[in-house]
């Protein structure tokens, strides 16, 4: 059952309420029919059970001789007589009808020993009658009649004889239910309805503040969600909007302060370096030169990471297999046994600093850890249900990554030990660029141990690429 619920807020809310209110109008239906079925049955049948109290009122005081005559006479209208029984056979009694028949006796203070009474549905044109009419009045006759209904009454009098009564009176209205069952689902529908409506105008901006939440990924102005709904959600809009300002100019300034620190930082390294060139002797020069490169390269990284979620330059469309190449072609120049797979042209809209040095960061740790690289650029399936996202893997030939620690090494300063360990170089923050360089563009960074041997790094993007930086 749980999978057909609603997962949101406002479908739940809204199911709660149309149950309640379901299970309310259900209640106030049952309470108004029993009501009304009261109230039409004191109706049809209260006027007869007068009458009838009334008969037997008159017949009490007689003797049986004069009851004979008297009750004929008196049921004009219905069939009226005295026995020496009941007419109503023990226990086929109604006891509705007969508390009804109790109790009208008592109010006209009609001394009764016992009280039976029933309901017989079977009317039918009496034969004598039928002889009279045509056949088509006989059975415009039977169809009146079949809206009639027939009381059998039977009181009990003080000297031990019966007056019965067959008494004829409407039957219930088939439709007695019908009209306030309407009454109720209209009104149900109606208040459901506007419940829906109430639902939809609070969803509607919601879903306008969740997209928002969810685009907003540091890159350019905050994105500014149109106030609207009811007040309260209005003045979250607004709210929301005043502190997506709030974050991208903090991030602004983190930018700002970032350059400053980079920029101080480079100037007395730099210094440090031209001093470390008179270092004597030649060994203890190189390590401090060493130490400075390493530090600038810590520098450049760290500035690099801080800065790779804010967009310092417009996407644009360009040929990846033409960018990966070229990174390529850098370090085969330096000598590096670095290969560029053949493939077709592969576009998409990136940032292409910052996707060039996520490569040239996986590129150079295949380099120092497996001696060599491989560069292949796979491009998306034009067939409906293939993969629809662009991958640029790079392998290589080293000795793998630990699969326990996989999902560790993308961290920030991680280093494994001990294959790629600090002693190599680095900062400890190439794979960390890399990732967040995927991620600046929608995509991941995965990492997989190739079962030929060495390490498979997979920077997958997405089909359509970046989008524009919001104004």
């Amino acid at each position: 059952m749980k999978r057909f619920l609603p997962k949101s807020l406002i479908g739940q809310i809204a199911l709660v309420m149309a149950a309640a209110m379901l299970m309310a109008q259900a209640i106030n239906f049952t309470l108004i029919l029993s009501e009304r079925q009261r109230v039409s049955r004191a109706q049809r049948e209260g006027p007869a059970i007068s009458r009838f109290v009334t008969y037997a009122q008159r017949a009490a005081p007689l003797n049986a001789s004069e009851r004979e005559i008297l009750l004929p006479r008196l049921g004009r209208r219905s069939r009226l007589w005295a026995d020496d029984s009941s007419a109503v056979a023990a226990g086929a009694s109604d006891r509705h009808l007969v508390d009804r028949l109790r109790e009208s006796a008592a109010q006209a203070g009609l001394a009764v020993r016992e009280v039976r009474a029933t309901t017989d549905d079977d009317v039918r044109l009496p034969r004598h009658v039928r002889m009279r009419v045509s056949p088509d009045q006989g059975q415009r006759i039977e169809r009146r009649m079949d809206r009639l209904r027939i009381l059998i009454l039977s009181v009990q009098l003080p000297d031990g004889a019966w007056i019965n009564a067959r008494m004829i009176t409407s039957r219930p209205d088939p439709w007695l239910a019908a009209r306030p069952l309407a009454a109720t689902l209209l009104t149900y529908l109606i208040i459901l309805a506007a419940m829906v409506w109430v639902a939809a105008r609070l969803a509607r901006p919601l879903r306008d503040l969740t997209a928002a939440a969810e685009r907003f990924q540091g890159r350019g102005e905050a994105l500014h969600v149109e106030p609207r709904g009811p007040a309260d959600l209005a003045r979250a809009i607004r709210a929301f909007n005043a502190m997506g300002e709030r974050v991208s100019a903090m991030l602004d300034e983190k930018d700002r302060m970032l350059g400053a620190i980079g920029h101080d930082l480079r100037t007395p390294l730099a210094s440090l370096r031209i001093r470390a060139e008179s270092v004597e002797p030649e060994e203890e020069r190189l390590r401090m030169i060493a130490t400075i490169e390493e530090m600038t390269a810590m520098l450049d990284d760290t500035l690099a990471l801080a800065r790779s979620g804010r967009a310092v330059e417009p996407p644009r469309i360009v040929d990846l297999s033409a960018l990966a190449d070229a990174v390529v072609e850098e370090f085969r120049a330096l000598g590096h046994d670095v290969e560029m797979e053949p493939g077709g042209r592969v576009t998409g809209r990136v940032q292409p600093n910052l996707l060039r040095r996520a490569i040239r960061n996986l590129i150079e740790n295949a380099v120092k850890y497996g001696g060599s690289a491989r560069v292949a650029v796979l491009g998306a399936g034009p067939e409906p249900g293939t993969d629809e996202s662009i991958a640029i893997e790079i392998s290589d030939r080293g000795p793998g990554i630990d699969p326990s620690e996989l999902s560790r090494v993308q961290e920030a300063f991680y280093r494994v030990e001990p294959s790629r360990s600090r002693e190599t170089g680095g900062s400890g923050l190439g794979l960390t660029l890399a990732r967040a360089a995927a991620q600046a563009h929608g995509g991941t960074l995965e990492l997989e141990n190739r079962s030929e041997g060495g390490l498979l790094a997979r920077l997958r993007l997405p089909k359509d690429g970046i989008g524009d930086p919001p104004s």
